[in-house]
Formats: structure tokens, sequence, C-alpha cells
């Protein structure tokens, strides 16, 4: 389970372009790298999966080129572990030159391979205007490309209303509502304290539909923001934020040692080369 917010504006509409704030859910003991430079140029930012057998995937990361992916899950009660990993394709497309449109359509060719996913393409450039796509594969068989406004996304289809994806959306909105007046790390405190929200919003039937008896063990600390179950849930918040002139903030705050009680906070900046 995982959780994305975002909003972007065509530029230089606001004062920040892009802002995204963003949850990993996954078990504590699954082995990964905090995020981190990285690639031939050191060109790439994002966490890394280190679990055997798909070492290099990610869920998230940005380039200093501009392009910017992230990557949820699809609730589903029976899985293929024969599938190939999801986190390739985040990879693959921070590798690749391959536009985000583009990229997205070879992806929905091959989408049967893997188990349920839902994917965030993006060019990001302060010459060109920002393009964002986004393509599920147990949605419709064609990526699209959104037009500028509010998103959110979890482990279903783009803007499907579970009640928690609603309710935090809502937050995000409050927090982005009051951006322009507030300084960047006020803003980054404000969506890490929404990405924390551990209120179940239940009840929920659309998650009960689509999780089945998978998820109903789980359910009251699946329906949060913030999910918390033994040995699983939230270990890491990502926020970032790209203004008119194209400036990245990138703020990571991650679970160490599979400790509730110890996270800790990183931030890098730099300017997109596009």
């Amino acid at each position: 389970m995982c959780i994305i917010f975002f909003k972007f504006d065509p530029r230089p509409v606001s004062k920040n372009a892009l802002i995204l704030a963003a949850n990993r859910d996954e078990f504590y003991s699954r082995p990964s790298k905090l995020a981190d430079f990285w690639g031939n140029n050191n060109e790439i930012l994002s966490g890394l999966d280190m679990e055997e057998g798909k070492e290099g995937g990610t869920w998230l990361g940005i380039s200093t080129r501009g392009k910017l992916a992230a990557l949820t899950n699809y609730l589903q009660p029976q899985l293929d572990w024969q599938a190939r990993g999801r986190g390739e394709l985040v990879t693959h497309f921070l590798t690749t030159d391959v536009d985000s449109l583009s990229y997205l359509k070879k992806v929905s060719m091959e989408g049967h391979l893997y188990n349920g996913f839902n994917l965030i393409a993006a060019d990001l450039s302060t010459a060109k205007g920002d393009v964002i796509c986004y393509y599920g594969n147990r949605g419709e068989p064609d990526p699209i490309v959104l037009t500028p406004g509010t998103y959110g996304l979890s482990n279903a289809l783009l803007e499907t209303p579970w009640r928690k994806l609603c309710f935090g959306k809502q937050l995000f909105l409050e927090a982005v509502e009051r951006s322009q007046a507030l300084p960047k790390d006020v803003l980054i405190a404000s969506l890490l304290d929404v990405l924390n929200n551990e209120e179940a919003q239940l009840p929920d039937p659309a998650i009960e539909d689509q999780g089945g008896e998978y998820v109903q063990p789980m359910l009251s600390k699946y329906a949060a923001v913030c999910v918390r179950c033994p040995g699983y849930g939230t270990r890491t918040n990502t926020i970032i934020l790209v203004d008119a002139d194209g400036h990245v903030t990138f703020t990571e705050r991650s679970m160490m040692d599979k400790d509730l009680s110890h996270w800790e906070t990183r931030t890098y900046e730099f300017t997109l080369q596009s």
C-alpha cells in the first residue's frame, strides 16, 4: 500500500510548479537504500529496493534532466509470484531518453507481465513546460496526459475515491492552498504531517471489494493515509517541490533499523537541467 498526492500548474502560475507528497508502505524488513544520487553522472535521485531479485528497482525518483516517476501497486487479493518486478518500471524511465508518454505507451504493451500497478511519468522543463502522464495496467489500455490540477493515487486507479484518499487529498489541498504564503520548510513540515495521519477512514466498501479477504484483517490500518501494521506500514515519506524556476527540493523521511521511533530526514536541492 502506498499513497501519492500531487499538484502541478502551468509555469509560472504559482510559486511551486509541482508539489508532490508520497508514502511508501512496505515490510519493515525489506532491504532498501535511502534516497541518494546515482546513475552515470549521479543525475538520478531516488531510494533503491535491495530485495533479492528486485535489486535496483524503486518506487519514486527524479533526475536532474527533469524526468520524474512514481509507482504504486494495485491492491489485488492474489499475486503472481513469477511476475516481473514493478520497481524496474521507474528505474527504466529515469535512465532512458524516451519521453514520458512514449515510455508509458511501451509499458502498456507489456503491462500483462506485471502484477497490478499505477505509474506516473513526467518530463519537467522550465523551457518547454511540464508533461505528466499516467498509466495503470488494471485500467484503460492507453496512458493519458494529465491536465494541470490536483490528483490522488493510492492502490486503486488514479483518483479512485477511497475514503482515505479523499481525506488525505483534502488535507493536502489545505496545505497547498497555504503554500504561497508559507516558507518552504513550513510547507514541507505541513505535508509531512499529512503523510503521517493515522486516522482510519472507515467504513470503506471500495477497499473491501477490491482487496477481498486479503485486506480484511488489516482494514482498520490500511484505511489510513499512514499505515501501521505489525512488521508492515509506512516507512518512507517523500516531498518533492519544483518551483517556477526549476529549483528542486527533495525531502525524504525514512524509518531506520525497522524502528518506529527512529527516523532520519534528508533534503537534497538542485536545479533542473532542462
